[in-house]
This record gives structure tokens, sequence and C-alpha cells, in this order.
């Protein structure tokens, strides 16, 4: 079975049918196996609500304002933030500053998850396996 953590992005494509098309061919394949285990982080939900409530988001209210039925309906579970991929999302010599990619990727490092992305900038980090 292959274990997937969904960027912000590939999950509000993922959940908002008429931006599926958006998706990679290969993340759109794993994202529809059902064999498939997906996780959406905590992080992502805090990142799709703040940009939400500041105006950036507008077209994907409803996944915005229910994000936990969004994730229910892709078949995918909640990943949580611990502290130890706090700390390293923190201290990852890496130079790209975005908070929300650095917990992503600590996330996909610390929990052996490939990350669903169209984001080159996840190519920059050892160990970090990316899908689209």
């Amino acid at each position: 079975m292959s274990r997937y953590l969904m960027d912000t992005h590939t999950f509000l494509w993922a959940a908002h049918e008429s931006r599926m098309h958006k998706l990679g061919a290969l993340a759109k394949e794993a994202i529809e196996d059902l064999e498939s285990e997906l996780f959406i982080s905590s992080v992502s939900i805090f990142e799709i609500a703040n940009k939400y409530r500041i105006g950036k988001l507008s077209e994907y209210q409803p996944i915005a304002e229910h994000c936990i039925d969004a994730v229910n309906g892709l078949g995918a579970r909640e990943l949580p933030l611990d502290w130890e991929q706090a700390s390293l999302a923190g201290s990852m010599d890496w130079e790209h500053k975005d908070p929300f990619d650095r917990m992503l990727a600590a996330q996909a490092l610390t929990e052996g998850l490939t990350l669903i992305t169209c984001d080159k900038v996840f190519e920059d980090i050892p160990g970090v396996n990316t899908l689209w």
C-alpha cells in the first residue's frame, strides 16, 4: 500500500471537482486508487482557513467552510503536526521560508510519506519523495 501526504493545493484541487483537471496524471491516479493511504495535514487545514479568512481562497468556499467533510470525501485521514515535526520544520537547513511548506516537508520525512505536489521547491530536500 502506498502512503501519501497531499500538499495544500493538491487537496484543494482534488476536493473541488471543477479543479480536478489541474492534477498531474500520477497524482490523480494515486488519489483515486482505493489502495492508497491518503493524509491531509492539520497544517493544510490551518493554511486554507487562514487564507480563506483573508479573502485569498473565495472560490474554495465549500471546502474552506467544510474541510473535514472534504477530507472524508477523499477517503483521507488527518495528520496532526507533532512536536518532532515542528522542531524539524523550524530547524531544517533549507532556504525556503514558507512555514507551511516546511511543516509539510517535515511531516513527509518523519512519516515516510510521498508528498503529492506540483511544487518543485520540495525537490531541494533530500529524502522528500514527491509525486505529480
